[in-house]
């Protein structure tokens, strides 16, 4: 059964990508925004459809008596102090996200989605310098997954920036997209890269023994994932006040894209807690693959055409990405 979740997290999770990529457009400033309103929006309701169903299954005696798929789903135990306790790591996930959603106008799909995916290895190196995960834990498959991503992403780099402007712009003809060449175009998946990868340490600390003990601030990863549903709803607000009031920009029409894409984001965390939940362990190395399904779709539905370049090196970094899962 947990395959199967974990099957479904990397295709919901890859959808994610390629209906956000759909819905923007190259011209369009605000397009980020109607990203985070349409992404915050769906996971907004989850987290009040959680609120109720967790007041469900704790009169019915908790999560341990239902199925941890329905748990995933339904339940949680969140706490207004959770939201405070939890916006920092919240806040970190969410600007990478917000980065990444920017990038989405300037670079091909089949380019940012490896190297945001590649945070894991970033993660885990922060985590073992500042100690929150064992020495022991860095095994010749976690250096060569390490490895392989990091070369993958400056060679990445190298390819896509030597590449003939004119060559890149006959193989964007086919999708009907044109992007400039430029260090920003880059920059901005590398940015996401980083943020993400400190929001994994932010969430280690939080999580960690050390931290619970000094404070005895304990948040349980139900309402972690709640607190994390609430701010993204919070900066969809703002979104929405920013793009009606002061940009006079439309916000429902023409977005159903988006709308998709932040639908099958907050299926795909539930798909992802669930196997969480489980002794399952492979199913996160599955998930995690789920930049390479991304790579797919790009070619499938955008039309993204890559050299061959482009394509080794991506396979490179998806391959380190899995072998670090």
């Amino acid at each position: 059964m947990y395959y199967i979740f974990s099957i479904l997290a990397l295709l919901c999770w890859s959808g994610s990508d390629l209906f956000s990529k759909m819905g923007t457009r190259e011209r369009d400033k605000n397009s980020h925004w109607k990203v985070v309103f349409a992404v915050g929006f769906i996971m907004g309701i989850h987290f009040f459809i959680t609120l109720i169903g967790g007041a469900i299954i704790d009169n019915i005696g908790g999560p341990d008596v239902v199925p941890k798929f329905v748990a995933s789903l339904l339940y949680t135990d969140f706490k207004p102090m959770d939201f405070i306790y939890y916006l920092p790591v919240a806040g970190l996930y969410i600007f990478a996200m917000v980065l990444g959603y920017i990038g989405l106008r300037y670079i091909e799909l089949s380019i940012s989605s490896p190297i945001c995916n590649s945070s894991g290895a970033l993660a885990f190196l922060l985590c073992v310098i500042f100690g929150l995960t064992s020495t022991e834990d860095i095994t010749i498959p976690v250096i060569a997954g390490i490895v392989m991503i990091t070369v993958g992403i400056i060679a990445l780099g190298i390819v896509e920036q030597r590449e003939d402007e004119e060559v890149k712009k006959a193989r964007q003809e086919k999708a009907n997209r044109k992007y400039a060449k430029s260090v920003l175009a880059f920059l901005l998946p590398i940015s996401y890269l980083i943020i993400d990868a400190l929001g994994t340490v932010g969430d280690e600390f939080l999580f960690s023994d050390w931290f619970i003990e000094k404070t005895n601030i304990e948040i349980s990863d139900y309402a972690a994932n709640s607190a994390f549903e609430l701010t993204f709803f919070v900066l969809a607000v703002f979104a929405f006040i920013w793009l009606k009031f002061v940009k006079k920009d439309v916000v429902f029409k023409g977005n159903k894209n988006l709308f998709l894409g932040g639908f099958c984001e907050t299926v795909g965390q539930v798909f992802y807690m669930a196997v969480m939940f489980s002794d399952f362990s492979a199913g996160m190395v599955i998930i995690s693959a789920y930049c390479a399904i991304s790579v797919l779709w790009s070619r499938i539905f955008l039309k993204e055409k890559m050299s061959w370049k482009h394509y080794a090196v991506i396979a490179l970094v998806i391959a380190g990405i899995v072998i670090l899962g």
